[in-house]
């Protein structure tokens, strides 16, 4: 080989310039959870939102909050603001329909608290609040993704920024090309990026769609969960701040569609005998609103350069109220990953890297899953052999107290690897 090539060929490659680590697009619970476990990581962060802050923080959902989740909050430093503006679940009952129920106590963890229940705008704005004071971390919001390029070693992403306005000196909305070590979706069930990544999911519809509202009944709630299981599918009544509950009404569509359009009144006659009359009289607040019900896992969460979180990697039937909290594990468990691979001085993106995330909680998401898919099928059913399992069931948890223990750490987050950053004082 001649000398002048041979130098050219031993020349080290030229250092590649990013403009972020980590990119994250969807700044909902999951991605600004993302976000904010990436603080002094020494990784920078990029957070791209279709909706300005305001507005991605003013939606309606309710949710329930498993401790787990609680803990991890509180490892991000932010639980104490979200705590003072949800509610903590001092039991919870569960029952069905013409038997004796299962009702669990904080005890029976050898806990204060069993979980919480709290609004979307109780939690997201506090996030939000925190990442503003984050140096690392850059919005890019309201923005929108126009294409996606995936390199060996990076990822290019085309953003379209929106302008700031209509003053004067206002900038213009413009597109940039953003350089990144990493694309993490956690752009929702209908992720535009995990669908374009050729990334498939499996999983159904169910035959049934959910109705949510809010209610404030003339008497105290406290701060009792309610799960309640009917033929035609499960109802729950989350405790909220204020005095005021949450219902997670499950129906077949039809007959949900039907609710939706009765007036008021109707509705809440219908209501009250799902509901029964332990509150005395209810007063409806607010809107309602209907979704339909689904489960879905995607067959990977990552590839070289991208990784799928929350409800862009699954979702579940709202039995349990379990959903969110995956996302949040999702986030805490990759933020946990990526920052490790950092300090060894691993490349962030690279499969071996990412699969260590899939490893740790595409099989834990799964068995949430199967354990809602189980749920719903098993009470949302008159079948006579399955009437006699599901009662022998709650027979076991009234009776048998590591049946009762082992289900109650199922249902908080306690079974499963823990993040490290929930398990700081």
């Amino acid at each position: 080989m001649p000398l002048e090539q041979l130098i050219r060929t031993s020349e080290p490659a030229p250092e590649l310039n990013f403009d972020y680590d980590i990119t994250i697009v969807g700044a909902g619970i999951a991605g600004t959870t993302l976000a904010a476990g990436l603080k002094n990581s020494g990784l920078k962060v990029a957070l791209i939102e279709a909706q300005p802050q305001t507005v991605a923080a003013s939606r309606q959902q309710v949710y329930a909050i498993t401790l787990l989740s609680g803990k991890i909050f509180q490892g991000l430093g932010i639980w104490d603001k979200i705590r003072a503006n949800i509610t903590a679940f001092s039991q919870i009952n569960l029952s069905d329909t013409g038997t004796e129920g299962v009702v669990f106590n904080p005890s029976d963890l050898g806990k204060d608290e069993l979980g919480y229940a709290g609004e979307h705008c109780a939690i997201l704005p506090v996030l939000q609040e925190f990442l503003n004071d984050c140096p690392n971390v850059t919005w890019l919001c309201p923005a929108e993704l126009v294409s996606v390029d995936y390199q060996s070693d990076f990822v290019e992403i085309e953003v379209k920024v929106a302008g700031d306005g209509d003053s004067e000196n206002a900038q213009p909305a413009s597109n940039q090309r953003i350089r990144t070590r990493l694309l993490v979706a956690a752009d929702g069930t209908r992720s535009r990026i995990r669908n374009d990544a050729g990334i498939r999911t499996h999983g159904w519809k169910y035959w049934q769609s959910c109705i949510t509202t809010r209610v404030k009944p003339e008497k105290p709630h406290n701060n009792i969960a309610y799960e309640r299981f009917w033929p035609s599918g499960p109802f729950a009544i989350l405790p909220l701040p204020g005095n005021r509950c949450n219902i997670v009404w499950t129906a077949p569509h039809e007959e949900a569609k039907a609710l939706l359009e009765l007036d008021d009144e109707q509705f809440l006659a219908e209501l009250r005998r799902k509901y029964g009359d332990q509150m005395g009289h209810l007063e409806l607040e607010g809107k309602r609103f209907m979704f339909q019900v689904q489960l879905m896992q995607s067959n990977r969460y990552v590839q070289p350069r991208l990784a799928l979180i929350g409800d862009a990697a699954h979702c579940c039937h709202p039995v349990g109220g379990q959903g969110l909290n995956l996302g949040i594990r999702d986030a805490a468990a990759i933020a946990q990953v990526l920052q490790d691979a950092h300090k060894n001085g691993e490349d962030i993106g690279s499969l071996p890297v990412l699969q260590r995330y899939e490893g740790w909680r595409k099989t834990e998401n799964l068995a949430i899953l199967g354990f809602t898919d189980i749920l719903d099928r098993l009470f949302s059913n008159n079948w006579l052999p399955v009437v006699v399992v599901r009662r022998l069931g709650l027979w076991g948890l009234r009776k048998i107290q590591p049946v009762k223990v082992f289900a109650l750490r199922l249902m908080t987050g306690l079974l499963g690897r823990t993040p490290q950053i929930a398990q700081r004082l």
